[in-house]
């Protein structure tokens, strides 16, 4: 009994200290540090025909058509310029030269569904750009 009784006040105790150490806090008190992912840049809200429609007619933001060129062909919103998802980081100075050189300007980015429009939108914040909404589908349009 005495032997089962220190075993289990053992046991407690190793998995009350493993927890512990699993705090992020850091041992001095200090906040903790942001993680690189929480430090990326969001973009904009997503999924928002508003706020593409303002991005576009208010402000001209390019509008993204990140289908296949088959697709686009097939048929687009009007006035979208077409780079496929896949390609989008390897054409950043196309982009550029689209936009105002800086990466400030405003970029709505569509494909069929959104799948693709996400990539292509994390692609974007990566080179820099800052104002990057993913419309989704075309449909959403």
């Amino acid at each position: 009994m005495l032997l089962a009784r220190t075993v289990a006040r053992s046991s407690s105790l190793l998995i009350a200290l493993a927890l512990a150490g699993c705090n992020d806090q850091p041992a001095d008190g200090s906040p903790p540090k942001e993680s690189p992912q929480s430090a990326a840049p969001a973009g904009l809200p997503d999924r928002d025909p508003a706020l593409a429609h303002r991005l576009v007619e208010q402000e001209g933001a390019l509008l993204l058509d990140v289908r296949t060129p088959e697709e686009y062909e097939a048929g687009h919103v009007d006035g979208a310029r077409n780079i496929p998802h896949d390609q989008v980081s390897a054409r950043i100075d196309e982009l550029r030269s689209w936009t105002d050189g800086k990466g400030d300007a405003p970029i709505v980015v569509y494909c069929r569904s959104g799948r693709r429009s996400g990539m292509a939108k994390e692609a974007l914040l990566e080179a820099g750009f800052s104002k990057v909404t993913n419309l989704g589908g075309m449909g959403n349009w």
